[in-house]
């Protein structure tokens, strides 16, 4: 089976266990691994255990006080265990913050509140235990939203990405202890945002990246030489050596 699916059950682990209970082969990570990387305060805890910098965060109920001392503003409001950047919010001072909540927690039973990152948003896809160059995504708002994931021309994205080789060396470095954290499969993608000091922070992990021959992982793929068909096929066979 070649899994392109992308959030809910398709992500998280749920049709991992069916197949898996099916006695098929499939492409991407296991069940356990898929639902850990979906669970951001789950996979951000294993990636400081790791050595991965990732920001501070709380999960809610909270109070406006506490995400003042705790974190500042802004911060970013954002459902749990979810893709796609959907109910994503930046909050900006503390009356914005109920909002925000309310609007995550539609999308899940669990809200995280994250300390805002800025600067540029980095991505590097893992396959067969290697990192791919670094990628950048370049967008016209703040975050990497889900219309500027979806929506054509809302963003621009550079492969390889402009960086220093040392810093590029270290932010793919990172992705692949990050991607050995969670356990993930042959392939992942792995999300970062670099600060104006030059410091790298992971954001998540992707289990199972967009697919079609324009998403970021094909292109970092083609980057290194490996064509679609290439890709495919190498994720194919990764599936079949990993569930015999």
């Amino acid at each position: 089976m070649f899994l392109a699916l992308h959030g809910g059950a398709g992500e998280d682990g749920r049709i991992q266990a069916v197949l898996d209970l099916a006695g098929l082969a499939y492409t991407g990570s296991n069940h356990i691994a898929s639902a850990t990387a979906m669970d951001k305060d789950l996979s951000k805890r294993l990636f400081r255990a790791a050595g991965v910098p990732t920001a501070d965060w709380l999960m809610a109920p909270v109070r406006e006080r506490d995400v003042a001392v705790a974190l500042g503003w802004p911060v970013v409001v954002k459902p749990n265990k979810q893709g796609s950047t959907v109910g994503l919010s930046i909050v900006r001072e503390a009356r914005e913050l109920s909002a925000a909540l309310q609007l995550a927690g539609r999308y899940d039973d669990e809200v995280m509140i994250e300390r805002f990152v800025p600067g540029r948003e980095l991505t590097v896809g893992i396959l067969d235990g290697a990192a791919l160059p670094v990628g950048e995504i370049i967008t016209r708002g703040e975050v990497f939203d889900y219309q500027a994931k979806y929506q054509k021309g809302a963003a621009r994205e550079i492969f390889p990405a402009e960086l220093p080789s040392a810093a590029a060396a270290e932010v793919r470095q990172l992705a692949l202890q990050a991607h050995q954290a969670l356990k993930l499969g042959v392939y992942s993608r792995i999300d970062f945002r670099m600060d104006p000091q030059g410091r790298f922070w992971c954001l998540e992990a992707n289990s199972l990246p967009g697919m079609t021959a324009a998403s970021l992982l094909p292109q970092a793929a083609k980057v290194a030489g490996i064509e679609f068909a290439q890709l495919v096929e190498r994720i194919c066979r990764g599936a079949r050596l990993t569930r015999r």
